[in-house]
């Protein structure tokens, strides 16, 4: 099943997040090594896709786990959430309707 990963940033995150950026990559490649990655992305914190020192609020990620548990077991060890960038995260369950 498709699990939405809703996931929202410490104020002013920027500099943690870039540092702890490459070992979450990693993990999200691997997702999509095994076909599992539907998207991911952050949200910037302002109206553009380069949002400079602005930075970002959070992130996105859907994929496939066999399970709630195992989606919020591989969220809770995400390196953000592990380094103090995300404030909150939130794993439900989501249907793909489109496209």
């Amino acid at each position: 099943m498709l699990y939405a990963i809703l996931s929202e940033d410490v104020a002013n995150s920027l500099e943690i997040r870039s540092k702890a950026r490459p070992s979450h990559l990693a993990r999200l490649e691997q997702l999509k090594n095994k076909g599992r990655l539907i998207l991911a992305g952050p949200h910037p914190a302002i109206d553009s896709l380069e949002p400079g020192i602005a930075g970002f609020t959070g992130s996105l990620v859907i994929a496939e786990f066999p399970s709630l548990e195992e989606a919020q077991k591989w969220a809770d060890a995400d390196p953000y959430k592990e380094t103090g960038v995300y404030s909150k995260v939130m794993v439900k369950p989501f249907k793909k309707v489109l496209p």
